[in-house]
């Protein structure tokens, strides 16, 4: 009888080893099913986000000039955004690490949603000053690039971060124009409403699509782990412990510099556009316009593509020595022609730089710090907002156009052969 059940048990114990790898290699396609409807997921609500704050850059100024705010307290609100801006990105990378990016999206659209009822309540000076508070936790685009670096693997960062230009690119163009019209036609606070609503829909499908914890637990990180996790999400000490990890603060100082130039040029555009150019608001839109399809089809179709043929380390000296033709050519400009033909490569290594920058740094912290890295290197945008508008004025005024083009030179030429003289290793996966 027992010569009978051992076959039996045996024939039962083959099955059972031919099935198991069967429903492993189903979850893992359910897994990568399921990822991939998160990512497109994540580009659709940051499209809608990015949507709505570019409504509200198109809103601002008309309400400020509507409350009697002249251009010098203009500025001090230009300011005061990009301060708050520029103190919550570590602050809400280092949230997104301890409790997830989906809780981190909800806040960030939450404040979203607060900050567009207060403008739509604005009605005196101190209420547009207080409008502005809320923003120190909004960061849809950080987040979003904390989600995909999660989701996907090294070899995917750049094509995967590099599409999420293609939003940006929908919220320049359809933001601006659509904050316009609806301005233009049912007044300065319809739009907030507007807003206000897409950033409440955004909310939403974060708490019905994106999972609590989109990072991956690796088993050589968790002492990385222990360690981030027990100071408190306002730490600074957390924060300069992950600039001293090697080859971090030269990243950094490199993206700071070697943006910094460009977006202080950009900051000036609108002024640049009517006394240099002598553009009609119109036709200031659609170069604008011009520069947002640019950044969607080289972020989102260009640099995914060169990141699979070239390291990252040839695409950002490839990228710095593109900005110092860009600086020489801006120092030549004359006419909204010649701006025309350099706006490609300037956008070019302007997208290039942020891109790989950003994954360098991801590549070189632990994946349970991403949040905070990624959080950090946000802060040079509000950095440029913040100190942008007056190194740009006192250029503009004093030297005219062409001063953006020297101050190209002057940082991105340095920064060449910096590059060259010192390597940084090229890592293919994160810190264990």
């Amino acid at each position: 009888m027992n010569l009978r059940i051992l076959p039996e048990r045996e024939k039962q114990q083959r099955l059972e080893l031919r099935e198991e790898p069967l429903e492993k290699g189903d979850n893992r396609r359910v897994n990568m099913i399921s990822k991939q409807r998160v990512i497109q997921v994540t580009y659709l609500i940051t499209a809608v986000d990015l949507t709505c704050m570019f409504m509200q850059f198109g809103i601002v100024p008309y309400l400020s000039t509507s409350l009697g705010l002249d251009a010098v307290g203009f500025g001090y609100l230009q300011t005061a955004f990009g301060v708050l801006q520029l103190l919550g990105g570590p602050i809400f990378g280092r949230f997104a690490d301890q409790f997830g990016a989906k809780a981190a999206l909800t806040v960030s659209y939450m404040a979203g949603s607060l900050c567009f009822l207060l403008l739509s309540m604005a009605t005196s000076v101190p209420l547009l000053f207080l409008s502005r508070v809320p923003s120190i936790f909004m960061h849809g685009l950080p987040g979003a690039q904390m989600v995909i670096t999660d989701l996907t693997t090294p070899a995917e960062h750049a094509d995967a971060l590099g599409k999420l230009g293609l939003c940006f690119g929908v919220g320049v163009i359809i933001g601006s124009s659509l904050g316009g019209t609806l301005t233009s036609t049912f007044g300065v606070y319809f739009p907030c409403y507007v807003a206000l609503t897409g950033c409440l829909v955004c909310a939403l499908a974060v708490l019905i699509f994106i999972p609590t914890q989109t990072k991956q637990q690796l088993k050589g990180d968790t002492a990385h782990q222990s360690v981030s996790q027990t100071t408190s999400v306002f730490s600074l000490k957390e924060t300069i412990r992950l600039m001293k990890l090697p080859g971090v603060l030269d990243v950094f100082l490199i993206k700071v510099l070697s943006v910094l130039p460009t977006g202080v040029f950009l900051i000036m555009f609108s002024i640049i556009s009517i006394d240099f150019f002598g553009l009609e608001a119109a036709q200031a839109g659609y170069l604008m316009s011009y520069c947002g399809i640019l950044q969607m089809v080289i972020q989102g179709l260009v640099i995914g593509r060169l990141t699979s043929h070239y390291s990252e380390w040839t695409l950002l000296t490839l990228s710095v020595i593109v900005l110092c033709g860009v600086g020489i050519a801006m120092a030549l400009m004359t006419n909204v022609f010649h701006y025309c033909i350099i706006v490609p490569p300037m956008v070019f290594s302007f997208s290039t730089v942020g891109i790989i920058t950003d994954i360098v740094l991801t590549k070189s912290v632990p994946a349970s710090d991403t949040g905070a890295m990624l959080g950090i290197s946000s802060s040079v945008s509000p950095l440029t907002r913040t100190i942008g508008p007056t190194i740009g004025g006192f250029l503009y005024r004093r030297f005219g156009v062409s001063s953006f083009g020297y101050l190209q030179l002057m940082v991105n030429i340095p920064l060449f052969f910096y590059l060259l003289r010192k390597r940084f290793p090229q890592k293919e996966g994160k810190v264990q």
